[in-house]
């Protein structure tokens, strides 16, 4: 099974992250700009929260706020659900289907060295299955 370690190796371009103190509408624009569905919060380098596309439907969007007057701390998810790069793909898939949530932050000690999401493990489970399948059939094929 592959680890968390190969999927960020398979990953292009910075860790895009936001501070808690930020309005949420900053995050939006994020999330836009970088075609992502969550944003790692940190605050003085360490990793607080995560604050999603979900989190703004359903903490601001619905509840009439204004998202330049709010702040990601009000709306962010904490504590954060974590992975290490050495946690299997099926370790990450198995945490993202219990607390229905779709993206992980891969944290080695303190520091945040990437994020994986859903699409990433489903990728990767798909490969691996493909790989698996073709080693069968070459061997029925002797």
């Amino acid at each position: 099974m592959k680890t968390v370690k190969l999927l960020l190796e398979h990953k292009s371009g910075a860790i895009i992250t936001i501070g808690a103190d930020e309005p949420v509408r900053r995050a939006i624009e994020l999330l836009a700009e970088n075609h992502i569905g969550a944003l790692p919060v940190v605050g003085e380098t360490k990793l607080v929260g995560i604050v999603s596309e979900r989190d703004y439907a359903r903490k601001v969007v619905l509840k009439g706020r204004n998202s330049t007057q709010t702040r990601v701390s009000e709306i962010m998810s904490s504590p954060v659900v974590t992975v290490v790069p050495d946690d299997t793909v099926e370790r990450c898939m198995r945490l993202m289907t219990e607390r229905r949530i779709r993206h992980l932050p891969v944290v080695e000690g303190e520091h945040l060295i990437g994020i994986v999401s859903i699409g990433d493990c489903v990728r990767a489970m798909l490969e691996e299955y493909e790989r698996e399948i073709d080693d069968l059939k070459r061997y029925i094929a002797g």
